[in-house]
């Protein structure tokens, strides 16, 4: 067996020729810059790329594959200069039936094996979403709807970023996952925790125990790929070894989740829109406590702490260790120059941020930055709360 890292959430912002698939995300983030940073500079095995069902996408995926510079491979996933497995998904919006009746919307991330499922795929889904060339459009179908016509594809439906307040089935649909799902539930094995919460948090849920826990980077930018990632016991990298992982089958599983202590998230507590505050109470508000302002964003850490149906956070014997990281990107005085400089003298941000020890960081960059990061690696830091948008603050 081997061990990979794996980044199952990575957006495309722009196709090769310039056309718009995520709006908010950059226009340098295109399939194949996506393959070559995940294999030079992030130490990623196995990428999900979520925006392959856009037809401008399956065009640069075939131009892609002429290069020779990758393949696809029978045990599904496109394979880059041997050592990157790229997974072809799609991020959709479905329409459910929320709280109290209220009309709610929720993510979820659907990958497949091989170039012809994702075109069947998204050819079918271009008669239940208005624009298919776009990214994670709201489709007519409900989760209960699309898990078949994902399985008809040969493909797997992940529940995406589960407790933000917007565009997920926690935060904005229903208490309970299986409410969507019903008899279908036990076709959901992974669900993805989002920037937002963490297996701490998630395993106050009784209905979450036996879903494999995904820890992804929703990257929007080349940077921000592997700000969140998975490490696999895999025989090889494939769609097909992925899945088992997931699964837990014949010893192929996560091993651990690498991901931002939650508080970095930018949905991690409850917001008041009005007077721009962090809501940082012990019980759950809907009302700002400062200014007595209704207009607040709901946090994660609060969503929780309503639905959560144990007093006390209980695991499962198999769940794997949920292990805290701060990227570069996000530690105080670390700036893009300085990740450069690293980078040219090391292989990968992981090695960074896990493996390299203080006097090799120091070597390139110098004893103040090195014990910032070394800082950020033990949890010697303090961690401002992140939340209505915006992301949490290494002080």
């Amino acid at each position: 067996m081997n061990e990979i890292f794996a980044d199952l959430h990575v957006h495309i912002g722009r196709s090769e020729k310039g056309k718009p698939i995520k709006i908010t995300a950059a226009r340098s983030l295109n399939f194949a810059n996506i393959a070559k940073e995940c294999e030079e500079r992030k130490g990623i095995q196995v990428v999900g790329i979520i925006d392959c069902a856009s037809p401008y996408i399956i065009e640069d995926i075939e131009e892609f594959l002429k290069t020779g510079e990758a393949y696809e491979i029978e045990d599904g996933g496109i394979i880059y200069k041997d050592k990157v497995c790229m997974l072809l998904g799609s991020e959709v919006e479905t329409s459910e039936v929320g709280r109290n009746g209220n009309k709610g919307a929720a993510h979820n991330i659907c990958f497949f094996p091989h170039l012809k499922d994702i075109k069947g795929f998204s050819n079918e889904m271009s008669h239940h979403i208005k624009n298919i060339t776009l990214s994670t459009q709201r489709s007519d179908v409900s989760g209960y709807e699309l898990i078949d016509i994902v399985e008809k594809y040969n493909g797997i439906l992940i529940p995406a970023h589960i407790f933000t307040p917007f565009k997920s089935y926690y935060g904005n649909c229903v208490d309970r996952i299986k409410e969507i799902f019903k008899e279908k539930y036990d076709k959901i094995f992974a669900v993805e925790l989002g920037l937002s919460s963490d297996t701490f948090l998630a395993d106050t849920i009784s209905e979450l125990e036996n879903k494999t826990f995904l820890t992804n980077s929703d990257a929007h930018s080349l940077p921000k790929i592997a700000r969140e990632y998975n490490k696999m016991q895999v025989e090889d990298i494939s769609f097909k070894e992925v899945v088992m992982a997931l699964k837990n089958e014949k010893g192929r599983k996560i091993i651990a989740n690498y991901g931002l202590d939650p508080k970095l998230g930018k949905y991690h507590r409850t917001y008041c829109d009005d007077c721009d505050t962090t809501i940082e109470t012990k019980e759950p508000v809907s009302i700002c406590p400062k200014c007595g302002s209704k207009k607040v964003t709901f946090g994660v850490f609060d969503r929780i702490e309503l639905i959560k149906d144990k007093n006390e956070t209980k695991s499962p014997k198999n769940r794997p260790p949920y292990i805290y990281q701060v990227p570069l990107g996000f530690i105080s005085g670390v700036g893009t120059k300085y990740i450069a400089k690293l980078l040219d003298h090391f292989e990968t941000e992981m090695d960074i941020l896990h493996k390299l020890s203080k006097d090799d960081i120091e070597a390139v960059v110098g004893e103040k930055i090195a014990d910032k990061i070394i800082n950020a690696r033990e949890g010697n830091v303090k961690i401002e709360s992140g939340g209505g948008g915006n992301y949490g603050k290494v002080k």
